[in-house]
C-alpha cells in the first residue's frame, strides 16, 4: 500500500520511464475521477496532439516552441509521460521532431483505444 506523501505527491512516470502510452492513475487523479471528464479531456489531446506536430512541422523556431510547450502541457495533464519526454528533448534539439510524432501517435492509439473500451 502506498503512503499517503506517495499518493498525493507522486513521482511523475516519464521522470522514471513510463511503460504506457497514457498513465490512467494520473489522468483519474487530474480528472477527479470522473469519468465523463475523462473521456472530454482525452478527445480534446486527440485533437490538437496532431494539429500541434503538424504545426510544429511547417513553423519557425519561436513559433515550434510555443507549440511545443503548449503540447507539453496538455500532455502533462493527461499523463502521457512519453509525449512529455519527447517535448522536452524537442525543446532542447528541434530535430527530435520524429521522435515526438511517434509518441503522439502512441498516445493517441492508446486513447482511440480507451475511448473505445472504456477504459
Amino acid at each position: 500500500m502506498q503512503s499517503a506523501a506517495m499518493l498525493a505527491n507522486p513521482a511523475p512516470d516519464w521522470a522514471a520511464g513510463s511503460t504506457t502510452a497514457i498513465d490512467g492513475a494520473h489522468l483519474a487523479r487530474m480528472t477527479f475521477g470522473d469519468r465523463s471528464l475523462e473521456r472530454e479531456v482525452l478527445q480534446l489531446f486527440n485533437r490538437q496532439a496532431s494539429t500541434l506536430v503538424a504545426r510544429m512541422r511547417s513553423s519557425d523556431a519561436k513559433g515550434t516552441a510555443a507549440l511545443v510547450h503548449t503540447l507539453k502541457g496538455s500532455a502533462l495533464n493527461i499523463g502521457a509521460h512519453r509525449v512529455v519526454s519527447a517535448c522536452i528533448a524537442m525543446e532542447a534539439d528541434p530535430a527530435t521532431i520524429d521522435h515526438l510524432a511517434d509518441a503522439v501517435d502512441e498516445a493517441r492509439a492508446r486513447i482511440a483505444e480507451m475511448l473505445w473500451l472504456g477504459d
